[in-house]
């Protein structure tokens, strides 16, 4: 029972109580009138009534119920004008905006489900204002430094070791932005694909030691050490689209690592389930930069000490999800960081 007075009313059980309160308030009324009537001795209950007083009798009550409706409906769709009143703020760029309605079942999903959008809409436009700030920024820097150098090139009385030195940072800032503006191309087509083409069987653990050969001059350089444990592991999937999760995660754990680091891949299959993980003894990150890791441009250095342009971990998180599986990172600072791709086998 208390459970029954306790529920939220469904919209229509409050339209259906609230036309009959109106009915009920309006037959009160006229009973109300009747009775006083009688009382005044104006009319009998053995006299017949006339038809005009009559007829202006019921329309007087038609007008009461008429007017008692318009009243209370206004009281009634308050919950519906807040939520309009919310809704052209949104439409005028105001995402703060929140609702809050309570007692009626539909409408409280609305309000909550109002609020939801809003948040998200707010999360929209935080990054994408973020994202352009950003890629203004990564393509502004390479710009204005091959400008700059270049400039100085124009110079004579230049040494011979400060023109080489000026040409291997023109070099290199070419190369950045001629990476930086190969990774917006790859992952602007990657997140307008939705079906992954070209799908097939091929040996992942091959794939992955591949990878690591292929980095080797990046971990040699940093005279690393490579730990590796792969299983066997048969995956069904577009070849060159995946080898991108193992280039950019191997990349990443490079940058991070500190000079004779070490760096623990293992490649598991359980069922129907591919786990993939690969731990450094790096920095390790806070929990603001694994809630934003993923995020395009996003780098938890902010002075940009480590290369790089924040785009390998979305490219990476937009595959795996392409995939039909998952990646996310355990993290502590000064403990390093865990990348782990789970894919279905």
């Amino acid at each position: 029972m208390r459970e029954f007075f306790t529920k939220r009313f469904s919209l229509a059980i409050t339209l259906v109580i609230f036309v009959f309160g109106v009915m009920m308030a309006t037959v009160l009324v006229a009973a109300v009138i009747t009775f006083a009537l009688q009382h005044l001795g104006i009319i009998s209950n053995h006299s017949q009534l006339p038809v005009f007083p009559l007829i202006t009798f019921l329309g007087f009550c038609i007008l009461l119920g008429t007017s008692l409706t318009a009243f209370l409906s206004k009281k009634a769709l308050n919950p519906i004008r807040t939520v309009i009143d919310a809704t052209r703020k949104v439409a005028d760029g105001d995402f703060s905006v929140q609702v809050n309605i309570k007692g009626i079942g539909e409408l409280e999903e609305l309000s909550q489900s109002f609020n939801k959008m809003t948040q998200e809409l707010s999360g929209i436009e935080t990054l994408r204002s973020d994202f352009v700030n950003n890629f203004s920024h990564e393509f502004k820097t390479p710009i204005v430094s091959l400008r700059g150098f270049a400039k100085l090139l124009k110079e004579d009385n230049l040494t011979e070791a400060e023109r080489q030195e000026y040409l291997d940072i023109i070099i290199t800032e070419s190369e950045r932005l001629a990476a930086l503006s190969t990774n917006v191309l790859v992952l602007s087509k990657y997140e307008n694909l939705e079906i992954i083409t070209d799908k097939a069987p091929f040996r992942l653990d091959e794939q992955i030691r591949k990878t690591i050969v292929l980095m080797e001059p990046r971990w040699s350089a940093k005279e690393m050490v490579i730990n590796v444990e792969l299983d066997e592991v048969i995956f069904s999937g577009n070849e060159d689209l995946t080898q991108q999760i193992w280039l950019n995660l191997l990349d990443n754990a490079i940058k991070f690592s500190d000079l004779g680091g070490m760096i623990q891949i293992t490649l598991t299959k359980a069922e129907d389930e591919i786990c993939f993980t690969i731990q450094d003894n790096g920095p390790g990150m806070d929990d603001r930069t694994k809630v934003h890791l993923f995020d395009k441009f996003y780098q938890g250095d902010p002075s940009h000490s480590k290369s790089g342009n924040g785009l390998g971990l979305a490219l990476v998180k937009r595959i795996v999800e392409l995939c039909d599986g998952e990646v996310y990172v355990e993290s502590e600072k000064e403990k390093g960081s865990i990348f782990i791709v789970k894919l279905v086998a």
